[in-house]
């Protein structure tokens, strides 16, 4: 007869019979029967990587500058301040802001009442000096004659001589005098001195002003210049003649300038040096005040294959690009040269001299190591939704 096993023990075998049974189920169905061959693990799926086709670009022949950052405002390079000559009442002020003058074109016009009524005045004492001047010559003519003939003495030739001399010199002053007074009285009709644009009417009539009380402001567009700060490490890099690209506030696009002049003294607050800009502007486009941020070129390259700054990437010393060839991803070293702005919009750009050829389409932003050979698919880009 049997002996009885205790519960725990009798619960204890049952679980591991139970045990023992899976695992010899779980064994006979994953052994391949004798009509059954063994399916080999799945290789691990080579990856495929996506890219936006703002990531994505080829490369083309550009040209590559580089250069220097500066900014400005705009000025214009003739411009002149007109103000008052002689004190008095403003008549009329014949042109306002905006508007076109000539050189010699009369802008603004004074009471001359006062500056008449002197120069009659002047007159009048220039005709009595010459009548004086006309007694004493012939007094003094009639003496010589006397003199000579010994009916009057030296000493009365000698008066009458000097006579003379204080009547001409009275007309000589009184002739000055009304130069002065007309002068004055032209100075009452105020010309523009160059030809341009009113920038700044300072003045109404009626008003009284003094002499170089500001009056009108003329500004010549044709030629305009940014005076830029230079920093004095920098200065050497600059010469006149350099090719300047300015971005100004409100234009559509760049324009091209010059640097034509180089302050040959240090700006004492900033230690730089200013360095003058000079744009033609022969359509008047441009205005005084323009803020605009400058590129000097300090070197050129023309038609050479460019890539941003971004697409490079650099293994011990080595650099290289991420290319896409045939669907896809192929490293390519690559040798640099030039680093400057291509005009691309797409930042720092850098000249490649082997590595890669004109046409190649490759990753332009850095993406951290991508693995060699993997597959690519360029997803392209979405259309912006237009809202109602």
């Amino acid at each position: 007869m049997l002996k009885r096993l205790k519960p725990w023990k009798a619960i204890v075998f049952i679980c591991v019979a139970a045990l023992l049974i899976i695992t010899f189920l779980a064994t006979r169905k994953s052994s391949p029967g004798p009509n059954q061959t063994a399916i080999p693990p799945t290789a691990a799926a080579t990856p495929r990587l996506e890219f936006l086709s703002t990531d994505v670009m080829q490369v083309t022949p550009r040209d590559l500058r580089q250069v220097m950052p500066l900014s400005g405002a705009l000025r214009a390079v003739n411009q002149a301040q007109v103000k008052a000559r002689v004190s008095g009442e403003v008549r009329e002020v014949l042109l306002r802001e905006g508007a076109a003058v000539s050189a010699g074109q009369v802008i603004v016009r004074m009471d001359s009442s006062d500056y008449q009524a002197r120069l009659d005045q002047a007159q009048g004492s220039l005709l009595a000096a010459q009548g004086q001047l006309d007694i004493a010559t012939k007094t003094r003519d009639n003496n010589k004659v006397l003199v000579e003939k010994g009916f009057i003495s030296k000493n009365a030739f000698d008066n009458a001589a000097s006579q003379y001399d204080i009547a001409k010199a009275n007309v000589d002053s009184a002739r000055g005098a009304v130069d002065v007074a007309r002068k004055a009285l032209s100075d009452t009709v105020i010309r523009a001195p160059i030809s341009g644009l009113i920038s700044r009417r300072s003045v109404e009539p009626g008003e009284k002003v003094s002499p170089d009380n500001n009056l009108l402001e003329i500004v010549d567009l044709r030629q305009m210049e940014m005076a830029a700060a230079v920093p004095t490490s920098n200065i050497l890099d600059v010469a006149l003649n350099q090719e300047v690209t300015l971005a100004l506030d409100g234009m559509p696009k760049p324009v091209i300038g010059k640097v034509v002049r180089i302050n040959p003294s240090i700006e004492a607050g900033s230690r730089s040096i200013l360095v003058y800009i000079q744009i033609d502007n022969p359509q008047g486009l441009l205005r005084a005040g323009m803020f605009g941020e400058a590129q000097l070129t300090l070197a050129k390259k023309s038609a050479v294959l460019t890539v941003p700054q971004s697409a490079i990437q650099n293994d011990a010393g080595d650099s290289y690009v991420y290319a896409i060839e045939n669907g896809k991803i192929v490293r390519h070293a690559v040798t640099l040269g030039m680093r400057g702005n291509d005009g691309s919009g797409n930042g720092d750009a850098v000249e490649i001299l082997s590595g890669i050829g004109s046409g190649a389409s490759i990753v332009k932003v850095n993406l951290g190591s991508l693995p060699n050979g993997a597959s690519v698919r360029v997803l392209a880009a979405q259309p912006t939704a237009v809202k109602g």
